[in-house]
């Protein structure tokens, strides 16, 4: 008899599935369309209300609470509830922000201060000289600020750009998704198993190639991040095995007044072996390091919910 419920309640479930996710779809995309008829400005402080009154509701937020805590043992519980509520209103900003991608992106390299995006001089040299160099270039970003932004940033200054990303599993939500994605954000290739080929075509055809690496992968390399062992996806520097070039690192930090500033790093070193091979554990670890000091700076301002240690 239990067994014969256990098996109606999978047949259950597996026939419901695909109206659950054609349910979460449609409400996806009618969000995404609805939230282009307010304001930019508005519609991000509105998120952030909700996601602030809404997110600790989740098991996300027992996560963030949790990881915070192992991350900063110095800091007080008072200190880790004010950097989690900051995680939830910058959470909720981006969704409403990636609503209006097309229209976020507002800088003006003659007159910076009519914009949205405030960019430092070096950041501009660099991005022109990553233009003008004759080179392709991996770039990594993680989730920090508006993650979104960075591609939006290399298509800007005139770089041409692959862009990896993950597709949604519901189908309608990935249609609108990459719809809007498609706006002025270089070349979109989802991730999969022929991701890193795509990706090294990209850059043996001159393109500069950019990724998130901050998420864990079961079958990662071994880094440490923050003092704990966890788990880095090691594309990046794989593809730096094939083809050899230069490393950068972008983010793009929320500021006061719904503005952003936008920072491109200094050319980060590979690690190499004896025989002067790169070493995909020691590139990836350099690469993590750099974006443990980001997250240092604006703690509030990383996506703390996910369970990064494992």
């Amino acid at each position: 008899m239990r067994r014969f419920l256990l098996r109606a309640k999978a047949s259950l479930r597996d026939a419901t599935k695909p109206l659950a996710s054609a349910a979460v779809g449609a409400l996806t995309v009618g969000l995404l369309r609805t939230t282009r008829y307010f304001y930019p400005i508005k519609a991000a402080n509105l998120f952030d209300r909700i996601a602030q009154l809404i997110g600790p509701l989740f098991r996300e937020q027992r996560i963030g609470r949790a990881n915070l805590t192992a991350a900063f043992p110095e800091k007080s519980p008072e200190e880790i509830e004010k950097i989690l509520a900051g995680v939830w209103d910058n959470l909720g900003r981006l969704a409403a922000e990636f609503a209006h991608i097309d229209q976020v992106w507002d800088h003006d390299e003659a007159h910076p201060e009519r914009g949205r995006i405030e960019i430092p001089k070096r950041t501009h040299e660099l991005f022109h000289q990553l233009r003008l160099d004759g080179k392709p270039a991996l770039i990594f970003a993680s989730h920090l600020g508006n993650w979104e932004l960075p591609a939006l940033a290399a298509v800007a200054h005139g770089l041409d750009t692959a862009v990896l990303f993950r597709r949604p599993n519901i189908a309608s939500a990935d249609r609108a998704i990459e719809e809007l994605r498609s706006v002025n954000m270089g070349t979109l290739i989802p991730s999969g198993r022929d991701a890193p080929i795509k990706l090294a075509q990209a850059l043996q055809n001159g393109q500069h190639a950019a990724m998130l690496v901050d998420q864990y992968l079961g079958n990662g390399v071994e880094v440490t991040f923050f003092g704990r062992n966890t788990k880095a996806n090691p594309t990046l520097a794989r593809l730096l095995r094939q083809i050899e070039c230069p490393i950068h690192g972008v983010r793009i930090i929320r500021l006061p007044n719904h503005r952003f500033r936008a920072e491109l790093s200094e050319e980060i070193p590979p690690v190499r072996n004896a025989s002067g091979e790169i070493d995909v554990q020691g590139t990836m670890q350099a690469i993590t390091s750099v974006i443990e000091g980001w997250i240092r700076e604006y703690p509030d301002q990383w996506l703390w919910l996910h369970r990064r240690w494992r």
